[in-house]
């Protein structure tokens, strides 16, 4: 008897059509595999020390306003994804910690607030353009610099170290994380 390999089985269930179907196929496909992540925050307005001391070690990640972001938060994080928690526009920025997706993307309501520096008024609450996932503390590390991480020839393709690269969220693979947590525990 022939046995479709695990790979080849697609969910069985409604037909669905562009980007639902999209969403599906990637979650039938990485359903098993934990992704990381690294994600950026500057330190005087969520610090790695901030996280720490939340109520239950755990903040929402609001205000991302970039569409590549908020799709990795809608279509690719998962909870109990690994993050490196990176300081960002400080004097010297870098990892400061470690940290877990803790919940599946929901409405950002910083959208919708006229007071917050995050509000959009082309958003509206029956179709919301932003999205957030809720980040839950691991623990605090020594600060790895971005500097250490630029001369690690093999994090040269780290999307971090990419020219022009500004995003908020970016993806890690699991060989750079693996290399990063050794840095990490190193001296």
């Amino acid at each position: 008897m022939h046995t479709v390999p695990a790979y080849r089985r697609w969910p069985v269930g409604p037909i669905l059509r562009g980007a639902p179907r999209l969403r599906a196929l990637r979650r039938a496909c990485f359903t098993d595999a934990m992704n990381y992540w690294l994600m950026k925050s500057e330190p005087d307005e969520c610090s790695i020390d901030d996280l720490a001391a939340a109520p239950s070690q755990r903040v929402p990640w609001t205000g991302v306003r970039n569409y590549q972001a908020r799709n990795f938060m809608r279509d690719a994080m998962q909870v109990g994804d690994g993050v490196l928690f990176y300081h960002s526009s400080c004097a010297v920025p870098g990892i400061a910690g470690l940290a877990r997706v803790a919940s599946p993307a929901y409405p950002d309501a910083t959208q919708f607030d006229p007071h917050s520096p995050y509000f959009d008024p082309k958003s509206k609450r029956e179709s919301p353009r932003w999205l957030h996932v809720d980040v839950e503390f691991e623990r605090k590390t020594r600060l790895l610099p971005l500097q250490t991480l630029r001369a690690t020839p093999a994090l040269a393709g780290m999307q971090l170290l990419r020219p022009g690269s500004r995003l908020s969220i970016t993806p890690v693979t699991q060989d750079e994380w693996h290399l990063i947590l050794s840095l990490l525990e190193s001296s």
